[in-house]
């Protein structure tokens, strides 16, 4: 059975940075779409950043863009964030997700991380 467990989440001062990190079981990462959401308390889940199977074709939101990298290793079967200049607004639980499609839409991810949470304080 395919699972992917996330790790790297915590507490950090606003400028700083983490690296979020999402393992895979039971299947090769390189085979699909590798996705990153958040959702902070009384919002709803929101796409975060998304690499295609090559690794050559990244997505992001205008709100990340600049400051958070999506990569992927298909050797450790890892896929990551790294997170840079982070501010208290990112604050959230981070999901990773599995998918076909480059896409910012929920709908189009499979399979889902338990999350981890990112605390920014001011």
């Amino acid at each position: 059975q395919m699972q992917l467990v996330e790790s790297g989440g915590g507490l950090v001062q606003a400028g700083g940075s983490l690296r979020l990190s999402c393992t895979a079981s039971g299947r090769a990462i390189g085979e699909y779409v590798s996705g990153w959401f958040r959702q902070a308390p009384g919002k709803e889940r929101e796409f975060v950043a998304a690499i295609g199977r090559s690794g050559d074709n990244t997505v992001y939101p205008d709100s990340v863009k600049g400051r958070f990298t999506i990569s992927s290793d298909n050797a450790k079967n890892t896929f990551y964030l790294q997170m840079n200049s982070l501010k208290p607004e990112d604050t959230a639980r981070y999901y990773c997700a599995l998918g076909n499609y480059v896409s910012s839409t929920q709908d189009h991810y499979f399979l889902w991380g338990q999350g981890t949470q990112v605390t920014v304080s001011s």
